[in-house]
């Protein structure tokens, strides 16, 4: 990814796009997320025993891996916005809509 959010470059995956508009839509919830990238941040996936755990017993097919509190929530595939809120306890109310560009960047900008 060429970026934190991997919402970047001439071709975006729609999945991940989607996810990052979930992401900042539970910041503005008032979730504390954290995202770490393999490539960017190693000593993250290192230091935590849950991701070592999964890493170990399915490789790199466990990504993207979604930990809440300490739990898996997702593995091999980004959540719903609908699975994160219900894992988080987060009321859904009314749904923001997702952002066709996936972080509002314009286009050919890196979020």
């Amino acid at each position: 990814m060429c970026c934190e959010t991997g919402v970047c470059g001439s071709t975006v995956d729609p999945a991940l796009a989607t996810f990052a508009a979930d992401l900042a839509w539970l910041t503005e919830q008032g979730v504390s997320v954290l995202r770490a990238g393999l490539s960017r941040e190693p000593d993250a996936f290192v230091q935590s025993p849950v991701v070592r755990e999964r890493l170990e017993r399915d490789g790199v097919d466990a990504l993207p891996l979604v930990i809440a509190e300490g739990r898996v929530i997702a593995s091999g595939a980004y959540p719903s916005r609908a699975k994160l809120a219900e894992a988080l306890g987060v009321p859904q109310g009314v749904a923001l809509p997702v952002n066709g560009g996936g972080c509002g960047c314009k286009p050919g900008e890196c979020c």
